[in-house]
């Protein structure tokens, strides 16, 4: 059995311009210990897949379909029976630091809440065990510092502190949603070597959302492309990224500078991204694809289940530039 299993998952969000589909019968599963990245531009719908997981969409969302942690259906949970899960046994990383952490509270009121509250430990040890998680990601003079407020730490150093309180539990699985959108290549190195460091020495299973393949490359086992709210495809990140078979994956590829290659400009796809709203009748990609068939217009592609890859594509894997 599989830590988490999600099936058929749709997302659906009410407005006051019609219904939006952010995410449309998507599937997948992460084993223990096992790095998953999920990849698309903005608007796939990485993030509210994740979200979904984890019960926290907006009030205008609705999940439907399975998404199974250890056998426990989180979709069919109420907000007190995935309270008890959340923290404990998954844990999320959020994109920007700054508004996830509360900026009136010093950090070590809120990484004892946490420990106060699903360990049950007193203020001191859940400060002393603060500091010790503080000391595991690297906070310089963690016992001293732990008694700042977030906005006297740097970008960088804020995200550590995000990644230590969703590690306070030892959570199993741990979603990182852009955890170094806005940091510079430099730290944004150092938080991805913390996170590797992070499923070695806790045995964490690590879902790493993103619309960067570069930071894929080097650490995850699997990478699912997303577009329109559905698989592309996906398959281990080695084939993926020396062999893509979607039109869409090879467009991303291609758009990502490389520094062993010179070239007069930086590839792009053309066109935007759809409106999720009103999908097109057929592939999602089908507008913007170079390599557009008749039937990619009319006719959605099933997803095709090979060993060890999955594809949605009407064109022959042969076919794909």
């Amino acid at each position: 059995m599989s830590l988490l299993e999600i099936e058929d998952l749709r997302v659906t969000f009410t407005t006051a311009d019609g219904d939006v589909h952010a995410v449309n019968g998507l599937s997948l599963n992460i084993d223990k210990g096992e790095t998953l990245a999920i990849v698309g531009e903005s608007g796939s719908g990485k993030s509210q897949t994740a979200f979904a997981a984890m019960g926290l969409l907006a009030k205008n969302g609705q999940a439907t379909g399975q998404a199974r942690f250890d056998g426990q259906d989180l979709l069919a949970m109420n907000t007190r029976q995935l309270n008890k899960i959340r923290s404990k046994d998954m844990a999320m990383i959020f994109q920007d630091p700054m508004t996830s952490l509360n900026p009136y509270l010093r950090v070590s009121d809120q990484m004892a809440e946490v420990l106060m509250l699903h360990q049950g430990l007193s203020k001191s040890a859940a400060v002393t065990e603060a500091v010790r998680m503080l000391d595991a990601v690297r906070i310089p003079d963690a016992r001293a510092r732990i008694t700042m407020f977030p906005h006297e730490f740097s970008g960088g150093m804020r995200q550590r502190i995000m990644i230590a309180m969703s590690l306070l539990c030892q959570p199993r699985l741990l979603i990182a949603d852009e955890p170094t959108t806005a940091l510079d290549v430099t730290v944004q190195a150092q938080i991805m070597q913390l996170l590797g460091d992070i499923r070695q020495d806790f045995g964490t299973a690590i879902i790493l959302i993103t619309h960067d393949l570069g930071i894929v490359a080097g650490f995850c086992d699997r990478t699912l492309v997303m577009y329109g709210g559905q698989i592309m495809e996906e398959g281990p990140t080695d084939d993926i990224f020396s062999d893509p078979s979607h039109p869409y994956t090879s467009g991303l590829l291609k758009a990502v500078p490389r520094l062993d290659k010179e070239t007069a400009e930086l590839a792009t796809i053309a066109g935007e991204p759809p409106d999720m709203s009103r999908l097109p009748a057929g592939c999602p990609f089908s507008p913007r694809c170079a390599q557009v068939l008749d039937n990619c217009r009319a006719e959605r592609p099933s997803l095709e289940v090979t060993p060890g890859r999955r594809r949605a594509c009407h064109l022959p894997v042969k076919e794909v530039a």
